[in-house]
């Protein structure tokens, strides 16, 4: 099997793949007004999602995490995941959700192949929780926590964007939550976008403080697998649930980068931050040009950079985190 390198001898196994940059909810810290759409355009239909992960299935990717805007809002979702279901390279298929349908579809997910959920909630107090998102859906979303434990999820990974003296001062709640729960919550440094800097000036706070109070309570660091995300996810022996950290201010956070990203639109990412995007969708028309597509993926990866320079303030061409999946 071939398989992706850059020029910095970094192997790539995971792709996040947004299928809709449509959203639902109005998160402060991504779309504060609300999903508005730029202009007429066709999201990827299911034939070309199966072109495209067939190619990185192809090509030595192992997981696909499935993207938005909320992935769940296209009607043919679980189409979706069977169509990635199919390649047998792929041995794990995730979904980023804001968690609304779960209660009601979260088995017919677990049915169709998909083996990972991270939901996002950035506060357990359900007031706060309305004025983060825009939506009064708290205890919908822990529904479906629920109902995916049901589903015979063995994990779930919870994600809380870290802003400062709004949810970094309610890590105990946090912790006590997750003592009894097989839950991975997830703090996400706040990352500056085109459109929040004064919201990242107003909020961001290092995972640092974060990391310091949780090694000095016996929280220890486990190692990462090839195919895992970028979190330093940390355990205990207390508790049932693990916490991770993702810190891309971070000093050579993009060392260990294992990812590459196409947004819903058919372009291939490199990075989160940055540029344009390398167009794939002209060889997903059919099944012909599955040699193409792979050569093109793998063509692109000579311009992957060896940072992102978020650190220098530099936050590249992304408006906002929907538009590429986050």
């Amino acid at each position: 099997m071939q398989q992706l390198v850059d020029q910095f001898a970094r192997k790539f196994y995971y792709l996040r793949l947004s299928i809709t940059d449509v959203c639902n909810f109005r998160c402060t810290y991504c779309l504060p007004n609300g999903y508005k759409p730029s202009g007429r355009h066709e999201f990827l239909s299911l034939s070309e999602i199966q072109r495209v992960s067939r190619a990185f299935a192809e090509l030595g990717t192992e997981k696909v995490r499935i993207t938005g805007g909320e992935p769940t809002m296209r009607k043919d979702f679980v189409d979706i995941i069977s169509a990635i279901h199919e390649n047998d390279a792929i041995k794990n298929i995730a979904v980023t959700t804001n968690g609304y349908r779960m209660a009601r579809d979260v088995q017919l997910w677990k049915d169709a192949g998909l083996n990972a959920i991270n939901v996002s909630m950035d506060s357990l107090d359900p007031r706060q929780f309305a004025a983060i998102t825009g939506q009064d859906k708290f205890f919908q979303v822990m529904q479906g926590i629920d109902a995916a434990f049901e589903a015979g999820f063995e994990k779930i990974k919870v994600n809380a964007v870290l802003m400062k003296n709004v949810n970094d001062i309610a890590l105990k709640s946090f912790l006590n939550w997750i003592k009894h729960r097989p839950i991975q919550l997830r703090f996400i440094e706040l990352m500056e976008t085109g459109e929040g800097s004064d919201l990242f000036h107003r909020y961001h706070i290092s995972g640092e403080t974060i990391r310091t109070r949780l090694i000095n309570e016996g929280w220890y660091l486990v190692a990462r697998s090839r195919s895992d995300g970028p979190a330093q996810v940390f355990r205990h022996p207390d508790y049932q649930g693990e916490i991770g950290l993702i810190m891309p201010y971070e000093k050579d956070f993009c060392q260990s980068c294992n990812r590459l990203r196409v947004s819903s639109l058919g372009n291939l990412h490199l990075c989160l931050f940055g540029e344009n995007g390398i167009p794939l969708r002209d060889l997903l028309a059919d099944d012909n040009q599955n040699e193409a597509l792979k050569s093109r993926i793998q063509s692109g990866l000579q311009y992957k950079r060896e940072t992102h320079f978020l650190h220098m303030g530099d936050s590249g061409i992304t408006p906002n985190l929907s538009v590429i999946g986050g």
